[in-house]
Parts: C-alpha cells; sequence; structure tokens
C-alpha cells in the first residue's frame, strides 16, 4: 500500500523542525512526531526541543540577567546613582523567562499548521522500517507510515547514577531554567560548558556557587582559553574544587543536600551542605525507545548515537538523522538546522548541496564570553605539526572596562594560522564581552580561506575589542610581551 506521507519526522527541536518545515515548502505531505519525557524530577515542556526550552535561549537570558548585574556596579563609576544594596529576584527573572519560551513554543505549532505539517503530541518507535507506532500521554495509539523518515530526537542530560543520591536528591539543566524558586547555594559537578555557563550566570546574580572538576575544563576546547574562562570565574565569585568527584547525595533534615567528595590531589575526603545539586555529567541521545535494532538503524555501541553518513543517511536507506543524536556532529543548535534543511531540499528539491562541519563557530556564555571558530591550538599541532603553525596573540582591554575599573588580566585573543607563505587562518579564540557577535563576522572571512595579510588588510572599527583582530602581529614563538596598550 501507499504510505501516508512523504516525510516523517520523530523529534521536535531545532533540526526536525527545520527539516519538516522545508520539506512541506516543496509541497509534500509532511508529519512530526514530538513528546517530552518529564525529567526524573518531572519538570516538562512544549514543543521546540532542548535549545528553546532547556538550552540556549533560557541560558542566554539568564545570562544577560546576570550581565545585567554587573553592569549595575560598572554603572556608578559611570555617574549612575544605584542605591545599594542591589538585589536579585529569580522568581521574576524566572516567570519571564518561561513566558517567553512559552511564547517559542506556541509559535512553532502555528508555523507547522501555516505549513500544513501535522503534528502528533506522541512517543514515537519503530514497528517496521516505514511505520512509526505513536503513543500518546494518555496510553491511546496512532500507527503513522511515510516514505522518508528523519530521526531528531536528541539528547537528554545523564545522571552519574553510580553516585548514591545523585537521582533522587540531583536535578539537570532539564530542571534549573523551570524552577520557580531561587536554587540557592549550588554545586555543579564536572564541567561541560554548560555546567560553566549555568555556574556564570547563578554567580553573577548573587548566588553562592560552586564547579567541581575531576579533570580539565570545556574538553574539547582549546585548553590554554578553557583555563582563562574559568580564572575569571573565580575571579568574579564562583568556587572550584578542582581533582575532586563527589561520592554520595543525602538529604539532611533542614531539607539540604549534604555532598561528600574525595579530592584526589590530598588524598582525603571532604563534604559541604548545598540547597541545590546540578549534574552535568555530559548528554545521552534520546533512543531508548525508538526500536532501532528491529528495523536495522545501525548505532554507536559506545556512545549510542546514530551512524550516519555524509548525506546524514543511516545503514536503512530511507531513514535519516540530524542534530545531536548523530555521530561525530556537533551539538549545536545552527548546525542541526542547516542540515535538516539541506536533507530536506535533497530528498524533495533537486538538490545535491551536503552539510559542510568544518570551521562551525561557536561561543561559550561564561560571564566573560568564549567564541571561536576553526581548530584550537592543540588540534592545529596535532594536525600540522608545531613547526608548521603560527600563533598570533594579544592581552586586551576593552574600553568599557576603563572606567568601570574592571580586571581585565582575561580578555585575550589568539589566532591559529599555518606558516607556510600565505599563512591561511586555521583557529580564531577569543575571550571577552559579546565574543559571539565577534566571532561570527570572522567566521565567514575564515569560511572563505582567509589569510593573516588578508586579515592585516582589514580596517577595524575604533574602538571597539573586534578590532583588536585585525591587530594582532605578536607571535607565541617570539616570547614578546603580547599586551596590547591604549590606542
Amino acid at each position: 500500500g501507499k504510505n501516508e506521507y512523504d516525510l516523517l519526522v520523530i523529534g521536535g527541536g531545532s533540526g526536525g523542525l527545520a527539516c519538516a518545515k522545508e520539506a512541506a515548502q516543496f509541497g509534500r505531505k509532511v508529519a512530526v512526531l514530538d513528546y517530552v519525557d518529564p525529567s526524573p524530577q518531572g519538570t516538562k515542556w512544549g514543543l521546540g526541543g532542548t535549545c528553546v526550552n532547556v538550552g540556549c535561549i533560557p541560558k542566554k537570558l539568564m545570562h544577560q540577567a546576570a550581565l545585567l548585574g554587573g553592569a549595575l556596579k560598572d554603572a556608578q563609576h559611570y555617574g549612575w546613582n544605584v542605591s545599594q544594596p542591589v538585589h536579585h529576584t529569580w522568581s521574576v527573572m524566572a516567570q519571564a523567562v518561561q513566558n517567553y519560551v512559552k511564547s517559542l513554543n506556541w509559535g512553532h505549532r502555528v508555523q507547522l499548521q501555516d505549513k500544513k505539517v501535522k503534528y502528533f503530541n506522541m512517543k514515537g518507535s519503530f514497528a517496521d522500517p516505514h511505520t512509526v507506532r505513536g503513543l500518546t500521554k494518555a496510553g491511546k495509539e496512532a500507527v503513522v507510515t511515510a516514505e522518508n523518515i528523519v530521526i531528531a530526537t536528541g539528547g537528554r542530560p545523564k545522571y552519574p547514577t553510580h553516585i548514591a543520591g545523585a537521582l533522587e536528591y540531583g536535578i539537570t539543566s532539564d530542571d534549573l531554567f523551570w524552577l520557580k524558586e531561587s536554587p540557592g547555594k549550588t554545586l555543579t559537578p564536572f564541567v561541560f560548558n554548560v555546567s560553566l555557563e549555568c555556574a556564570g550566570f547563578l554567580t553573577g546574580i548573587g548566588l553562592d556557587t560552586t564547579v567541581m572538576m575531576r579533570s580539565i575544563p570545556l574538553r574539547g576546547f582549546d585548553q590554554q582559553m578553557a583555563s582563562l574562562v574559568t580564572e575569571h570565574m573565580e575571579s568574579y565569585g564562583t568556587k572550584f574544587l578542582k581533582r575532586c568527584f563527589p561520592t554520595k547525595v543525602e538529604k539532611l533534615e533542614n531539607n539540604r543536600l549534604q555532598v561528600t567528595w574525595k579530592n584526589t590531589d590530598l588524598g582525603t575526603e571532604e563534604a559541604d551542605s548545598f540547597d541545590t545539586v546540578m549534574w552535568a555529567v555530559g548528554r545521552a541521545p534520546d533512543t531508548g525507545t525508538l526500536n532501532l535494532e528491529t528495523v536495522g538503524v545501525k548505532t554507536n555501541s559506545d556512545t549510542g548515537k546514530i551512524v550516519v553518513d555524509a548525506g546524514e543517511a543511516t545503514s536503512v536507506p530511507h531513514i535519516y538523522a540530524v542534530g545531536d543524536i548523530t555521530e561525530g556532529r556537533p551539538e549545536l543548535t545552527p548546525t542541526a538546522i542547516a542540515a535538516g534543511k539541506l536533507l530536506a531540499r535533497r530528498l524533495f528539491g533537486q538538490s545535491s548541496e551536503l552539510m559542510d562541519y568544518d570551521n562551525v563557530p561557536t561561543t561559550v556564555f561564561t560571564p566573560l564570553e568564549y567564541g571561536c571558530v576553526g581548530l584550537s591550538e592543540e588540534a592545529a599541532v596535532q594536525r600540522y605539526g608545531p613547526d608548521n603553525i603560527e600563533v598570533f596573540h594579544a592581552y586586551y582591554k576593552p574600553l568599557e572596562f576603563t572606567v568601570a575599573e574592571r580586571d581585565a588580566a582575561q580578555c585575550y585573543m589568539k589566532m591559529v594560522c599555518l606558516r607556510e607563505r600565505e599563512q591561511r587562518i586555521l583557529g580564531l579564540h577569543f575571550i571577552g564581552p559579546n565574543a559571539g557577535e565577534v566571532i561570527q563576522g570572522f567566521a565567514l572571512g575564515i569560511k572563505c580561506g582567509a589569510t593573516y595579510p588578508q586579515l592585516m588588510q582589514t580596517v577595524g572599527i575604533h574602538p571597539t575589542c573586534a578590532e583588536e583582530v585585525t591587530k594582532l602581529h605578536i607571535t607565541k614563538r617570539s616570547g614578546l610581551d603580547a599586551t596590547v596598550t591604549g590606542c
């Protein structure tokens, strides 16, 4: 028999929605299945996926709340009479953020309707390669058949279930953004970018915040930059327990959480009590109920992620996967959106264009933001050898920091280039205000193969932080002081 839909997308997050909406533009019959399992703490949300509900959007808004707190301190130096002490009310911020997120949930539903995409609020699992069984919250079942199926279910935060009390008493980023009341004194063990970002804004709004890290911060990022990010956070007031790992969490009679940990440097056991413990131990692909093995969709046995080729195709010809659920792809909203759109164009629009995952820019929204594009210094050295790369770098002071007498010790940038004649730029790393806005512009140049001489011919906009990139002239190899002085 004929399949009911030309395309069925399982997962209504960034990648899935982009793919479904693009396919609908070609006049195809499209359906989206989306269902949010409540977190272990009972938090649930609407259509739109991680980024909209428990990721980039609420995170950036709460980061902005913290930046405004810093601006209030600076304001006095600039002549503003701000009555002290300044106080932050979590519930006001949380309500505003949650209301905005709910408006986005609604917007996504309206867009699907406008584009005539059928939306099923159901949990999907494969019955056969062309058939997906959907189950509603109430247990009602629907069977959907489709010519092509795209899996875009993303990931959910992992819990360290080997730690006693972790699941019972801890929360994850899935819960933090939906808390009605302040989390109070917070511990976030393990250091992925989400834990640093959350610890940063919690500190910024005046909460006692501790990060526990067993090894290195921001794994996968340039480690010199990662160290500067954590150094700034320490000076900003976030506490760090380095080379420590938690062993158990217990609930005290006063409802606080007693956390016990091992300090590997001292070989000691230590403990303290917190109001909230937020785990950030990475994310696991949300494939548990999809029944992938029945239809023969191959996954990586170590990561659980779906193995795809350059065209996002899985091991089953008409089943595809995009976004965080796919093996070897960056876990980023814009790459999922772009991959989803391009896939729909290849399926229904006679396109052959593949997603290019090289030189994808990104930013970590810590109190002092870190933006980067291209290779880290370590990756460049590994790929080309230390003698074949040149690193230009500078410590600079944003003009805005001068009057406010803010410490700029960690405001730093570096550009990793090939050393050969044309000196192609391999990577750009920037720590400072508005890092995302700075890196976005340079990302285009680097994507187009920009070279160091071309950058030196680019006129800077004065006085900005980004301008300092166009003035980079001191190499690490020279050993000269890389501090920028004045105009």
